[in-house]
């Protein structure tokens, strides 16, 4: 009886709910905790793996309100690799785990499968990548990157590659093609988020997917007019022009498409530059000699990190004047997507001459959307968060900047803004 009488009451059983269980995962979810005891510390922990098997995890540090629960749309984060109210922070701040290669970078490579999530809650607080306490809730959650009913058709027309994705239903749709950066081959999660909101988009890979160019030595134009053309022409695509969205030399590649191709009438930049980089760029008798990079003014840090803002030749030196993208030619509009922490190269002055440019020839044809404390890839909402990747080039890890929660809102953000443009501009 002695013993009973000592023996602490009996707790209630936790219980943790992330709703929906399975969604879009360009979408917020809501997780609430209950069952806790009055003002209980607990850890949040989201834990996922990419497609090649590498861990992600990712930790906050929440205290259960005077009934015991928690709700992570009203309550703050008090530590943990995030603060403040953050809905899905424990998405967007997912991270390699400790055991993993660092500078990884967390990108869907199937979007037929979902990306899996598992949520739990830990008693006490436990600092990042340390041993949590007990497990006393946890749920999985489903992030969706193709809707029910989206159609993926592998592409291979005339020299033209890539994976096209078409919403459900009889369409005409609006047309986008979606191109990513340097690192190459086939991105296709953009692509199929886009169609998940309507729109018939063509993930087109240049370089390094199968029978295209191994390297990204020199890019002909007509590649993408033919993509351009195929797209404009397609029984489900809505005319009588496309859209062009593309991410760092991808985004320099959209400026180029709207400028010389009649077929497109608005382009995306995200972080790209207002100049031709790296590759030559030809169409027909036409060339845009490409900015290099001078490997003499790259930076490393203690830890091995590489700094290669400076390193881009400067696009405003009168002798790199071929290099520049004639946007002023194009018909079209531009959305121009910059992070202001941008240390991957210096978007937010590209956009400033590419803005200065157009008005110079009486132009307004043009958005600017800029973000302090944004870095250099800006992708669809919740996508984790990656201040230092590993550079496929050059093999080592290159520092993109920014700052994880001002780059999580701004990604966001532009992600509402970049479909409200395209449906502007293409119907």
């Amino acid at each position: 009886a002695r013993t009973l009488l000592r023996a602490p009451p009996t707790r209630q059983a936790a219980s943790l709910a992330v709703s929906p269980a399975a969604g879009p995962a360009d979408e917020r979810v809501e997780t609430r905790v209950a069952g806790l005891s009055p003002g209980e510390l607990v850890t949040l922990r989201a834990v996922a793996a990419d497609d090649r098997g590498c861990l992600f995890q990712s930790c906050a540090h929440y205290r259960a309100d005077s009934r015991g629960e928690l709700h992570l749309g009203t309550d703050a984060s008090h530590g943990g690799d995030y603060t403040g109210v953050e809905p899905m922070g424990l998405f967007w701040s997912l991270a390699p785990a400790s055991m993993e290669k660092p500078y990884q970078r967390f990108v869907p490579r199937s979007t037929g499968a979902p990306m899996k999530v598992e949520v739990l809650v830990h008693q006490g607080h436990s600092p990042p990548r340390a041993i949590p306490g007990p497990v006393v809730a946890k749920a999985e959650v489903q992030r969706l990157f193709t809707a029910s009913g989206v159609r993926r058709i592998r592409l291979k027309e005339g020299v033209v590659r890539g994976s096209l994705f078409l919403p459900p239903g009889d369409g005409p749709f609006p047309g986008v093609i979606d191109m990513y950066g340097d690192e190459g081959g086939l991105i296709e999660f953009r692509s199929s988020l886009l169609a998940t909101h309507g729109f018939a988009a063509l993930s087109l890979p240049y370089f390094d997917f199968e029978d295209l160019p191994r390297v990204m030595k020199e890019l002909k134009l007509e590649y993408f007019e033919e993509a351009a053309r195929f797209l404009q022409r397609h029984p489900k695509v809505k005319g009588p022009g496309v859209g062009v969205i593309g991410t760092g030399k991808g985004a320099e590649l959209a400026l180029s498409m709207i400028t010389f191709l009649p077929e497109v009438v608005a382009a995306v930049s995200i972080s790209g530059c207002s100049s031709n980089t790296i590759a030559d760029l030809r169409y027909g008798e036409m060339t845009l000699p490409g900015l290099r990079f001078d490997m003499n003014k790259v930076s490393v840090s203690d830890t091995g990190v590489f700094d290669i803002f400076e390193a881009l030749d400067d696009p405003v030196n009168p002798a790199n004047s071929p290099c520049v993208i004639p946007i002023e030619k194009a018909e079209g509009h531009f959305l121009l997507v910059v992070g202001e922490d941008d240390r991957m190269w210096k978007s937010s002055l590209y956009a400033e001459l590419a803005i200065r440019r157009l008005r110079q020839h009486g132009k307004e044809n043009f958005e600017l959307l800029s973000y302090p404390g944004a870095g250099h890839r800006i992708d669809p909402p919740f996508t984790p968060f990656c201040q230092v990747a590993m550079d496929r080039v050059l093999g080592v890890p290159v520092l993109g900047g920014g700052e994880s929660k001002a780059h999580a809102h701004a990604q966001e953000h532009s992600w509402g803004k970049i479909q409200e443009f395209l449906h502007l501009h293409l119907g």
